[in-house]
């Protein structure tokens, strides 16, 4: 009978341990740290296709797309705090499903924004950039392939990685209009610019404030070809110099 009672208090206390694990989790992911993994190149160099990040929930306040399942639902952001040219934010796309993006901060509300021969303008001055050393890609057969990399200086002083692609400079993504951001919305860009769906295109235009999710803050997992529970093939494929870095 004692045996029985010492199980069955055992079992209880396992039960009520994994609920307080899960409901700690789930308040952390909610308020505190969300996972994120990245699934294209849009961010290169700055952030690589198999990337595993965290994002800061409360660095911009909470919205209803902060929260799990976007519950419960309501506008606007509770605890407001205003982004900073520069960052690197995941967001609810406006458009469409609401899919998660990752790119740049670029225009804040009130800026004038314009693209022109692949020259990024905000209110009215060239951004300045200067070339760094080619980014080299190690393909899956074997080969590399090199693009040019340049540091961009934006106002405010955050220096940041792009890559240009050579003889892009006439597309149309590369000759914009003068976009004015409208109060309460951002314009966003990816760091590599001539392989991103961005705030240059109708299908994702501006920002509102309210579907900004977090702020990337660091890798806690990278791999080319591993996923995160693949651990048989980390040795191989594992970014080790990426591990624990921080998103600039």
């Amino acid at each position: 009978m004692a045996l029985a009672r010492k199980k069955s208090n055992a079992t209880w206390e396992t039960v009520r341990t994994i609920v307080y694990a899960i409901v700690i989790a789930f308040v952390v992911r909610t308020v505190a740290f969300e996972p994120f993994t990245i699934p294209s190149g849009s961010m290169k160099p700055t952030l690589l296709i198999g990337d595993y990040l965290f994002v800061s929930k409360y660095s911009y306040g909470y919205s209803r797309y902060s929260l799990p399942l976007g519950l419960p639902p309501f506008h606007g952001r509770l605890f407001k705090q205003e982004p900073h040219r520069g960052d690197v934010i995941v967001f609810k796309k406006p458009t469409g499903a609401h899919e998660d993006y990752i790119k740049r901060l670029i225009g804040l509300p009130g800026d004038h924004v314009q693209v022109i021969h692949g020259e990024l303008y905000i209110n009215g001055q060239e951004v300045p950039r200067k070339q760094a050393d080619d980014y080299v890609e190690r393909e899956s057969d074997g080969s590399t392939t090199r693009t040019a990399e340049y540091i961009e200086s934006l106002p405010g002083g955050v220096d940041h990685p792009i890559l240009r692609l050579p003889g892009t400079d006439e597309n149309a993504a590369n000759n914009t209009p003068e976009y004015v951001v409208p109060p309460d919305r951002y314009f966003m860009m990816g760091d590599n610019r001539d392989n991103s769906q961005d705030s240059r295109f109708d299908d994702v235009g501006f920002v509102p404030a309210e579907n900004l999710v977090g702020r990337a803050e660091f890798l806690f997992f990278s791999a080319d070809g591993a996923a995160l529970w693949e651990i048989w093939r980390w040795p191989w494929h594992l970014r080790w110099r990426r591990l624990l870095s921080g998103i600039h």
